[in-house]
């Protein structure tokens, strides 16, 4: 990469983050627990949103902000559970950026408990931008292989928790959760790991428990 490539991506990287800390800065005020979720196209992202807004809906506010290159499927299927959903078309671009979510942010209800942002589904770009979430997770789906952690750091590294999905695929494809989990805490030593399956409603409760758990933590730093 040339130097004044390398100039021009620390300029947007350095623009990006600003805007990610005041977004950030605004929701955690308003008490907002955000979440970025990345993963590789067809991880169970979507799904995953779709069994947790089941469960969250009765006793907390969620809203979930989808991001993909093209159609606004992932925001239909998460408007027919009743939950509020904004769709960014990129248009080609292969990650979610601040300001992105920052010309959302009018139409964000000030009383929500979990806004939930679906991420682009690629390993690689995401990674690199922070939206102004306060738990970044990557998930990791059993079809994918258990090999990803090394392949793709930087999407574990930058973040807090790691989700294995499609965890009812164990039994039948080649995948070794224990070397999984080995070398994801060898790339990032402070990932929570959940091992979920939202078609078996499994590891969900566990998973929401870490979520509910920050939201109450960011709100009595709040208070």
């Amino acid at each position: 990469m040339k130097k004044k490539e390398i100039l021009v991506l620390e300029e947007l990287l350095g623009s990006n983050k600003k805007i990610a800390s005041e977004i950030r800065k605004k929701l955690e005020e308003r008490g907002i627990l955000t979440i970025n979720l990345l993963s590789s196209p067809g991880a169970g992202k979507t799904t995953l949103l779709e069994k947790m807004s089941e469960k969250l809906k009765p006793n907390y506010k969620m809203a979930v902000i989808e991001g993909d290159i093209e159609t606004e499927r992932d925001a239909e299927r998460i408007r027919a559970k009743g939950i509020p959903a904004w769709q960014i078309i990129t248009g080609g671009a292969c990650h979610l950026e601040a300001k992105m979510v920052g010309k959302l942010f009018p139409e964000i209800p000030a009383d929500l408990d979990f806004l939930f942002i679906e991420n682009v589904g690629n390993l690689v770009c995401p990674a690199s931008y922070d939206l102004g979430e306060t738990i970044r997770c990557v998930l990791l789906s059993v079809p994918e292989g258990d090999d990803k952690p090394k392949k793709y750091p930087k999407a574990f590294t930058t973040s807090d928790c790691l989700i294995v999905s499609k965890s009812d695929l164990l039994p039948i494809l080649p995948f070794d959760l224990e070397h999984a989990r080995k070398e994801a805490l060898e790339t990032n030593p402070k990932l929570k790991i959940f091992t979920t399956s939202a078609l078996k409603d499994s590891g969900i409760d566990e998973l929401i428990a870490y979520f509910v758990a920050a939201l109450k933590e960011l709100r009595q730093k709040n208070a």
